[in-house]
């Protein structure tokens, strides 16, 4: 199956880029997302202009550029879009007929970090916001946790 960039992308100009990322000010500071992946991973920009991987799932943050232009040259590595956009998890999604809405990503339903797996039967349409407020306040609460530790959440309103 055939994917594209709007497979593999979300947009979110309609969303204010601090508020966004603001449950991960702990691990990626004032960086701030510049491309979101359907899988909810961001990329983002320092005022510096480097570029940082942020993987939602197990609160990993990666310098992968020093500046845009860098990044822009990277998109073109297929090696690197295939690992960055989980493009298998994303054809088999798709296949699924697990279809991108306007303000939705594929979010987990268990977080890596608490074991859950990158696999399709993992992942389910999620809000934007949601997905970056929910992730950033469960890995920050995990983050000092020796592995391997259990954990109970409770949600509150």
């Amino acid at each position: 199956m055939a994917l594209t960039w709007n497979d593999l992308t979300v947009s979110f100009e309609h969303l204010d880029r601090t508020k966004l990322i603001e449950d991960w000010q702990w691990l990626v500071g004032s960086a701030l997302p510049i491309l979101v992946s359907s899988v909810g991973d961001a990329f983002l920009q320092t005022e510096s202009g480097e570029i940082f991987w942020l993987l939602t799932g197990s609160a990993e943050i990666e310098k992968i550029a020093d500046s845009y232009e860098e990044f822009q040259g990277k998109l073109q590595d297929h090696e690197l879009v295939h690992d960055w956009f989980l493009i298998p998890v994303v054809a088999q999604l798709k296949e699924q007929g697990v279809i991108l809405e306007k303000g939705k990503l594929y979010g987990f339903k268990q977080l890596p970090a608490l074991g859950g797996k990158y696999e399709p039967d993992n992942f389910e349409l999620t809000d934007i916001e949601v997905h970056f407020a929910m992730s950033g306040q469960m890995n920050f609460q995990i983050k000092d946790l020796p592995d391997g530790t259990q954990v109970n959440f409770k949600v509150t309103e």
